[in-house]
């Protein structure tokens, strides 16, 4: 029997994507959601575990597409052994250009074929403002799913990006809504180097990430988390 979904998460592994995992699983139940990671030879591979067992622990079934092509047709710090570079007025060096819209465009076919209507993505348009990610708008979203819609010759079909206007701040106190802050806090890896917690603290990923959970502990001093002190 083919598998039914109402929702397919495209799901790092990381903080934001498991963050919309935990969304839709409360808007559709775990049963009618699927946990969908990409492994393009990323130098933080290990985040796509985190995401099985994520997947795991929330009730949700996984499954993992190889795009290892991206490292062979593509020239950054995310498939290649070389330093994470950031120059001023630049995007770092870690962006992989187009790997949104493709992972977007081939998580809607696989949504596409299991009955889904709507796949979610962490995209944040915080992302681009501070560090160049062209591909993190919803604007860019907008015309990914109208190329979905005429596809699938589906005017509904949607990309739900609810986390794309928030800060990392607002982010973290999402979490704590949902009741899965203090989980992801000790599960996700955001860092490119794929060093848990609190990560690199180097990398633009970590620096923005470790910036809102700074902030949340702020406001939410009572709130435990293994590596609370590091920050």
């Amino acid at each position: 029997m083919t598998l039914k979904k109402k929702a397919v998460v495209v799901h790092s592994g990381g903080m934001d994507s498991s963050l919309c995992l935990a969304l839709a699983v409360k808007e559709h139940g775990a049963a009618d959601v699927l946990s969908l990671s990409f492994d393009y030879g990323q130098r933080h591979g290990n985040e796509v575990a985190r995401a099985t067992a994520i997947a795991a622990h929330l009730g949700v079934d996984h499954a993992s597409l190889e795009l290892h092509c991206l490292g062979a047709i593509t020239d950054n710090a995310l498939t290649k052994n070389i330093l994470i570079t950031h120059a001023a007025n630049s995007a770092p060096n870690t962006l992989v250009a187009g790997r949104n819209g493709l992972m977007a465009r081939l998580a809607g076919i696989h949504a596409y074929g299991v009955g889904a209507s709507k796949i979610y993505l962490g995209v944040m348009e915080l992302e681009g403002a501070n560090s160049g990610y062209r591909d993190c708008s919803r604007a860019y979203m907008d015309l990914i799913q109208a190329a979905l819609r005429l596809d699938f010759a589906q005017a509904h079909f949607e990309i739900v990006t609810p986390l794309v206007s928030m800060t990392k701040l607002e982010t973290m106190e999402l979490g704590h809504q949902l009741g899965v802050l203090e989980y992801l806090l000790e599960n996700t890896v955001t860092c490119y180097e794929g060093k848990p917690h609190e990560g690199c603290g180097k990398c633009p990923a970590c620096k923005l990430r470790n910036e809102g959970v700074r902030s949340f502990v702020q406001r939410h001093p009572q709130v435990n988390f293994s590596w609370k002190a590091k920050l």
